[in-house]
């Protein structure tokens, strides 16, 4: 393709392209003329995630230039998680999320179908607060739950493919059961001990303790039965 058609698919300037390829963050193109070159469809990924890199990170060449080298010393499936990761696992997007609010809002910041939405709602995968208005408010959580909803589907874990999303409902009721029992269990114990904005403080990193221990082990565990199914088929 030509560096116009790179530019309208990555939103980057052609200048801007230019740099990298100077300072090495890009190869070289493959010359088909003169004053011509041809991009290929990898240039399209690697100047995204240049462009995620220097616009959440706002890291200097130098180090740009080891984030890449590492990213591509990993393997592909290392690499379809570490978008992932740099997609939806961002801490400080919580500091520049607001809530959306509306049924049509929401469904078209994360391109979830109305069907689904109400679906999801009845499951308790989101939780939207009502207005005084009688609009739906949805927090960043809902936010990042619905994108992920569609991105399950893209890759073919919907119903297209034989996918059952009310598995959802099964980990949402057996998660939340177990929030509820085990964050009690700790308001109870520690209520009495702590000044407000202590407890405050230390039942926020409880809560993200707990949300990295699913998220590690549930990564482990499917880590493991891939490499297991992988193994049955050779």
């Amino acid at each position: 393709m030509k560096i116009s058609q790179l530019v309208k698919q990555t939103g980057v300037a052609k200048e801007t392209i230019h740099f990298y390829i100077r300072e090495g963050l890009l190869r070289k193109p493959r010359k088909s003329g003169v004053n011509a070159a041809d991009y290929n469809k990898t240039y399209i990924e690697d100047i995204l995630l240049i462009k995620n890199i220097r616009e959440n990170y706002h890291l200097p060449i130098p180090e740009v230039k080891k984030v890449i080298k590492n990213y591509k010393k990993q393997s592909l499936a290392e690499q379809a998680s570490s978008k992932y990761h740099s997609k939806f696992y961002r801490p400080l997007d919580r500091l520049l999320t607001n809530e959306v609010v509306g049924q049509e809002a929401f469904h078209k910041a994360t391109g979830l179908g109305h069907g689904w939405i109400k679906k999801a709602a009845h499951w308790g995968l989101l939780t939207p607060c009502i207005s005084n208005d009688g609009q739906m408010i949805y927090n960043s959580d809902d936010v990042m739950i619905g994108k992920l909803m569609v991105d399950m589907d893209k890759l073919g874990f919907g119903p297209r493919d034989g996918g059952d999303p009310k598995e959802l409902k099964v980990i949402s009721d057996f998660v939340q059961k177990y929030i509820i029992n085990s964050f009690e269990n700790f308001y109870q114990n520690n209520l009495d001990k702590l000044s407000n904005s202590d407890f405050d403080q230390k039942s926020s990193q409880f809560h993200e303790i707990i949300s990295l221990f699913f998220y590690h082990l549930y990564r482990k565990t499917s880590r493991k039965v891939t490499q297991r199914l992988q193994a049955s088929k050779n």
